[in-house]
């Protein structure tokens, strides 16, 4: 569609080329290029000087004579595009190579020396839209606001309608809509432009089988089934769309493409081809962060792509964290997991987990077991919601003595991401909500926790080189007492993912002990945490970032027994392609808890 009226365009803008009058091999370096255009809006002309391509190769360093000859002689298709897209179409240009228009000058014949390069432009007037239709056009079509009689005759603005014109029937099921005739007619009398556009809605389609091309391990069937194209069921480009989406989050593949059929197969089925690339299967990952009071956390993970042929992805990882730690010892974490997608239907994925691991706070040491089993739908792009039955086992030793937990829970969880970025946000939100409800054996009590994520990002300035990002988290256990509730639902406050500035869980809550008086600390049951910056983009890969975080603890499900505490800092970010590095330098503001300068090092934003 937009292939075929590209090149019908483009033809006309090399016979345009050629009517046009004009005026550059290896040798010595051009002394001077002068480039004036002739009353022109400021507007015109700084568009027209971004669009010269000698202007562009000069700034690069491109000045033997070879490259500028070349340069010159592109210049006048480059510059008369440029007035073309803003509606100047009796426009003439010159470009003189030593006083010789370059476009006389035979390629064989090209200058060994070249001292003065001089491109004069005269744009003429502006042309309006003397008539300006695309028909026919399917219902609820959109025109392009300024694609109407009167209004300026930018080049754009066709191709644009003619796009929407297609695109209306496409979503109507008429994969084969296409341009049928043209007419492009310019009346340099009266500085006007008809553009007559007639489109062929073609017949309405339905899906044909979707072919597989390119698989070695990938079961074609399973194929079929993750890229869920609805066969049989009327042609949208949306459902095409989901389709590619679908084969590229699976992660098995280098590349996904989805190609419709040239041909219609009666009586009405589109065929689409899925031309595929498979990625290695296996991929091995470390990382490492390290922080002043928490010290230093490595992880490695082991990644199995397509374990039997249909994208079952098995995941391996293990952790050592807190190593070095000011406060508690080293925790340690070994896991599995394995997902499926398109189970049930093309947009759910099965998942099964288990992990064991030792943990060695301040407070408390443990031994923890977990292992689950659940589903995630992805609802929409932006939209993602989760259920599981998860077992959770931990045996807890704290000043009372050994304690040990179990617990049968049903997390739900949804998220909302409208991020422009992953790794690199400038606008919209980000929402993570989870409600557990658990069910309790022996001296663990029946409860609810639940958990709150909220971000937010706005970019301001003509280059949003300024980004101003909030973060509020909250979370609360409802419904079980402090010491029947598992000691790793509970809240603490401190520490990169929560305060800065403020060491690692620093602040929960303080329980006295009946038998001695004396106090130990212990997570609370309701957290409440915010967090501010200000990310300041100093150069290409280089960024510059003041924060300031809060967090509250409390002992009961709504604000009593607690305190509060705060920290604020400044960092740098170093851009790379997987996530900016990041360092932060915090120290506290508010609180009892603080205890000196803190230093952050990771990948990845804070949020």
């Amino acid at each position: 569609m937009q292939s075929g009226l590209g090149k019908v365009f483009a033809g006309r803008l090399l016979a345009a080329a050629a009517l046009v009058m004009v005026a550059g091999s290896a040798g010595q370096a051009q002394e001077r290029l002068d480039f004036s255009v002739t009353a022109a809006p400021k507007a015109l002309e700084t568009a027209l000087r971004e669009a010269s391509v000698l202007l562009v190769s000069k700034k690069a360093g491109k000045d033997t004579a070879q490259e500028v000859f070349a340069d010159a002689r592109a210049e006048y298709a480059s510059l008369l595009n440029a007035l073309y897209a803003r509606g100047y179409y009796s426009g003439v240009i010159h470009v003189y190579v030593d006083g010789v228009e370059a476009a006389s000058i035979a390629p064989l014949n090209a200058p060994k020396v070249i001292s003065t390069v001089k491109v004069v432009v005269e744009p003429g007037p502006e042309f309006a839209f003397s008539k300006a239709q695309v028909a026919p056009l399917a219902s609820g079509t959109q025109m392009p606001g300024g694609f109407a009689v009167g209004k300026p005759a930018e080049s754009g603005l066709i191709l644009e309608a003619v796009t929407a014109g297609v695109n209306g029937w496409r979503d109507q099921g008429r994969a084969k809509a296409k341009v049928a005739a043209q007419s492009l007619t310019a009346d340099h009398a009266k500085n006007t432009l008809a553009a007559d556009v007639t489109l062929n809605p073609g017949p309405k389609l339905r899906f044909g089988r979707l072919k597989v091309e390119g698989v070695d391990r990938m079961r074609v069937a399973r194929v079929r089934a993750i890229a869920g194209l609805p066969e049989g069921h009327v042609f949208r480009p949306r459902d095409l769309e989901m389709a590619a989406t679908r084969l590229r989050r699976t992660g098995v593949f280098k590349s996904s493409v989805l190609v419709e059929d040239e041909a219609i197969t009666a009586p009405d089925l589109l065929g689409i081809t899925a031309k595929l690339v498979e990625e290695k299967r296996r991929r091995y990952t470390f990382g490492a962060e390290i922080a002043s009071s928490s010290g230093a956390s490595l992880t490695g993970e082991w990644l199995h792509r397509n374990l039997f042929g249909g994208a079952e992805r098995l995941v391996l990882n293990g952790a050592i964290s807190n190593i070095g730690t000011q406060s508690g010892g080293m925790d340690y974490a070994l896991g599995a997991n394995i997902s499926r997608p398109a189970t049930f239907d093309a947009d759910t994925t099965a998942k099964a987990g288990v992990e064991i691991g030792r943990i060695q706070e301040a407070d408390f040491d443990a031994d923890v077991f977990t292992t689950n089993f659940g589903l995630e739908h992805i609802f929409s792009d932006s939209l993602t919601g989760s259920a599981a039955l998860s077992y959770d086992y931990a045996r807890v030793t704290d000043p009372t003595g050994v304690t040990t937990y179990r617990a049968l829970s049903l997390p739900i969880g949804v998220v909302w991401d409208r991020r422009d970025s992953k790794t690199e946000p400038t606008r919209n939100i980000y929402v993570a909500a989870e409600v557990k409800p658990f069910l309790g054996y022996g001296i663990t009590d029946n409860g609810t926790r639940a958990t709150l994520d909220l971000r937010g990002y706005r970019a301001v300035g003509a280059e949003r080189r300024l980004v101003f990002a909030g973060r509020v988290q909250a979370g609360a256990v409802f419904g079980s007492s402090l010491r029947g509730t598992p000691r790793d639902y509970l809240f603490y406050s401190g520490g990169a993912g929560t305060v800065r500035g403020q060491p690692y869980q620093s602040l929960g809550v303080d329980i006295l002990r009946s038998t001695s008086g004396s106090a130990f600390t212990t997570g609370g049951k309701t957290f409440l945490g915010g967090s501010v910056e200000a990310r300041l983009k100093v150069g290409e890969s280089l960024g510059l970032v003041g924060f300031f975080d809060v967090g509250r603890i409390d002992a009961d499900e709504v604000f009593g027994f607690g305190d509060w505490h705060s920290g604020a800092g400044v960092g740098v970010r170093y851009a790379t392609p997987v996530g900016p590095i990041r360092l932060d330098v915090a120290m506290p503001v508010g609180g009892k808890t603080g205890d000196g300068v803190q230093v952050y090092v990771g990948l990845g934003q804070a949020f």
